[in-house]
């Protein structure tokens, strides 16, 4: 069933109150370290100072004599799994790669990589036994870039790692995981035809996902093995799976509890400390807590890739792309499963490009591994193509949303990586940004304009819900997703638009993975659009039941019933003359008309369409120090149907924060020995509120009719266009083209010094 009709919708469109508001507000909502057990022990984890080193000996013998030191774990207690490929949270790693991110086995690969873990009857022993426990390291050689891990003679990570995609298949081993590539059409014909052509080349640094809320869980094993797991994550289903895994164990033998989230971003598909915590349970016979601090997180767990892009655009002077080539490197971090996939798919997506080369490479170095981010992989090439783009624009003397809407991709366009667009809102996006009263702000000295665009594919997938009517017609609905960004306002408000009752009348609730069917993990922007169409399916279950219940208390056929507003009616004079009869009427009789009134659907969700972005950002450079102030800045995005507008629009102005911060002030800053100097928030700068201006979120409806209320995601796309869309302000402003990310005060400093060397005689 169909509910694109947008005047008919009573809820969906509409803006109430969150669930999980209030109990957040006062503090009173459980994250993942507020649990606690009888009995319940502390963990601590030991990590490597080192980047990459041969571990020759670990002695635990000092922090077993620690009062109160119940287990020590090392790799000796994981079983050693074999080189498996597996599909792990957002991208590719496989089991054995992610058993031994979680903790070492041989070799350290990056400064904070887990060695060794303890737990005790309190924080502070587990913490002195950590420190007492002694590691012998042979230090090894060390490379931390990216091109310089692609370089001859770089020090090797793994030696087994033989580069895929390339023939003939190498022999040596290599920091280079893989190689793949996109083609579309003729590239060097699409060259001989430009009459313009320009190549550049950008990199980004890895940036952290910077979540307020550190990992943090309680693991109890039971004395049969039965094992619960409380944490916060972006999916219950994937921590049961990946412990079963990691620990050799049956995935029947856990059950794995939803936390509320303090902010996941594609950083919580990933496990780090669930597994470690279960082996120290089960070593110790206790339940087991382990809770990170910022050190750690950004020491031991996943930024995105830091990268080099390299493109090259071939045009007619009319402003026509005729050619475009691609090249992308991208840090893995120590094992492979870096997000160049996505980002070869994304860079050129939202043009109409008929000649298109596109190659990734996916490398590892001795950073932790990367995890996804947001549209993982796409705002890296984006920054490089909407760059590329813009300095087009100006080779040409075009405007740049004129260069970009004659090349717009449209219904039909197929993509380089494959796909065939319908549905398609991007030529939208760009007219409401052409249109937006922003666009024609006059600007004085040292400011400028930048526009950018962006695209994410989006994804669908496993999904379960269940819909369950209550005794007094009240309604809850259960989902197999961790709430991250709105889902259970926007479950709560398919399901009573289908049932026809007040938003206030359904409860949501994330189940645990015994109470709930399987469902794919939070990430890629799939839960509204996927267990969103699991959610109406099972309420529409729900409505054919309360039909029929209708027609029992009637004695009518179910056929001559109808539902609309919360109630059956007889379908016509032909049926009967009865009163109505509220969903609260049938609840109350539903032990003498059939039982429980209950549905439950399972799906794998195909058609999630894709996103589209044109940003417009306007920005003041202060010439003598550097700082880039955000003056204005307005996200045009299609959103096909906006569930609950306003967590769209929160969506929408998270992203183009997150962007921001990557664009002027985030990376991680090593040391000549491969230390991470800024592990933590006072030296890894992310924007605050007095950074960013009010963010104009501008909705375009463009409906996918592969979802029941036309919904797609909105999650990912805003975070793609910022970056591009500051570089290209900052050009506009200063004429400084910063192709290097992040465009920090020094940084831009010294690039307006180049471009003034009178200012810099006369100072």
């Amino acid at each position: 069933m169909s509910y694109l009709d947008k005047e008919a919708l009573k809820v969906v469109g509409t803006r109430p109150i969150r669930p999980d508001g209030i109990d957040k507000v006062i503090g009173r909502a459980s994250f993942g370290a507020d649990y606690t057990m009888p009995g319940m022990l502390w963990g601590k984890v030991k990590r490597s100072p080192h980047a990459h080193a041969r571990i020759l000996k670990i002695d635990v013998s000092k922090a077993l004599r620690v009062p109160g030191v119940r287990a020590i774990v090392t790799a000796a207690d994981f079983p050693n799994i074999a080189n498996e490929e597996a599909f792990v949270g957002e991208g590719p790693m496989n089991f054995r790669d992610l058993s031994r991110n979680c903790m070492a086995r041989d070799k350290a690969l990056y400064d904070g990589h887990a060695v060794a873990a303890v737990a005790a009857t309190s924080n502070a022993a587990a913490e002195e036994a950590a420190e007492l426990i002694e590691v012998e390291y042979e230090v090894l050689p060390h490379v931390i870039d990216v091109e310089a891990a692609m370089a001859p003679g770089a020090p090797i990570l793994h030696d087994d790692m033989l580069t895929q995609g390339v023939e003939p298949k190498p022999t040596k081993p290599s920091n280079v995981a893989k190689k793949i590539t996109f083609t579309k059409g003729d590239i060097a014909k699409g060259f001989a035809e430009a009459e313009v052509v320009i190549e550049r080349k950008y990199t980004t640094k890895p940036v952290h996902q910077a979540y307020i809320e550190p990992h943090a869980c309680v693991v109890a094993v039971a004395n049969d093995g039965q094992t619960t797991i409380w944490s916060s994550s972006q999916g219950q289903f994937m921590v049961r799976a990946y412990c079963a895994k990691l620990l050799g164990v049956d995935i029947a033998n856990i059950r794995a509890m939803p936390a509320e989230i303090g902010g996941g971003f594609g950083g919580k598909t990933l496990v780090y400390l669930e597994p470690v915590a279960m082996a120290l349970s089960k070593k110790s016979g206790r339940p087991v807590k382990l809770v990170m601090n910022r050190e750690e997180v950004f020491r031991g767990t996943g930024p995105t890739s830091g990268g080099t892009i390299e493109v090259k655009l071939g045009a007619k002077r009319s402003g026509r792309i005729v050619a475009a080539e691609l090249v992308l490197k991208y840090q893995a971090g120590a094992f492979a499963g870096s997000p160049v996939g996505p980002g070869c798919m994304c860079a050129f997506a939202m043009y109409d490009l008929d000649n298109v080369h596109i190659t990734g490479y996916d490398v590892v170095s001795n950073r932790p591994k990367v995890a996804a981010y947001r549209a993982p992989g796409a705002p890296i090439s984006s920054f490089g193509v909407e760059s590329c783009l813009d300095e087009l624009a100006r080779e040409l003397g075009i405007d740049p949303l004129a260069l970009r809407e004659m090349n717009a991709a449209r219904d039909g366009t197929k993509t380089p990586y494959g796909p065939t667009l319908t549905n398609v809102g991007y030529l939208q996006t760009v007219e409401a940004a052409r249109n937006h009263p922003n666009a024609k702000i006059p600007l004085g000295p040292n400011q400028g304009r930048g526009i950018a665009s962006g695209f994410w594919f989006n994804i669908g997938g496993e999904s379960s819900a269940a819909v369950h009517v209550n005794e007094d017609g009240t309604v809850a609905v259960v989902e197999g997703n961790p709430d991250i960004g709105g889902s259970r306002a926007s479950m709560a408000m398919m399901a009573a638009e289908v049932l026809g009752i007040p938003y206030e009348k359904v409860r949501p609730v994330v189940g645990d993975t015994a109470s709930i069917g399987f469902t794919f993990l939070t990430g890629g922007s799939r839960v509204t659009f996927a267990t969103g169409m699991a959610v109406t399916q099972a309420a529409e279950k729900v409505v054919e039941q309360l039909k029929s219940r209708a027609a029992a208390i009637w004695d009518i056929s179910p056929e001559a019933v109808e539902w609309r507003d919360g109630k059956a009616f007889p379908a016509g004079a032909n049926a009967g003359s009865f009163e109505p009869l509220s969903l609260a009427d049938i609840a109350i009789k539903s032990g003498r008309t059939g039982g429980p009134i209950t549905a439950e659907v399972s799906i794998n969700a195909q058609g999630a369409g894709p996103g589209f972005a044109t940003h417009i950002c306007d920005v003041e450079v202060d010439r003598e120090t550097g700082h880039v102030k955000i003056l204005r800045y307005t996200a045009v995005q299609d959103v096909g149907r906006a569930i609950h507008p306003s967590y769209v629009e929160g969506q929408i102005q998270g992203g183009v924060t997150q962007g921001v911060g990557w664009a002027l002030n985030e990376e991680y800053i090593y040391d000549k020995d491969g230390r991470l100097e800024n592990a933590g928030f006072l030296d890894y700068r992310i924007p605050v509120a007095s950074d960013m201006p009010m963010i104009d979120a501008v909705m375009v409806e463009v409906p996918n009719p592969r979802h029941p209320f036309g919904a797609r995601g909105v999650g990912e796309v805003p975070i793609v266009p910022p970056m591009a869309a500051v570089a290209n302000a900052i050009a506009d402003a200063v004429g400084a083209r910063m192709r290097d990310l992040p465009m920090s005060p020094p940084k831009l400093r010294a690039e307006l010094d180049e471009l003034d060397p009178p200012r810099m005689a006369a100072e």
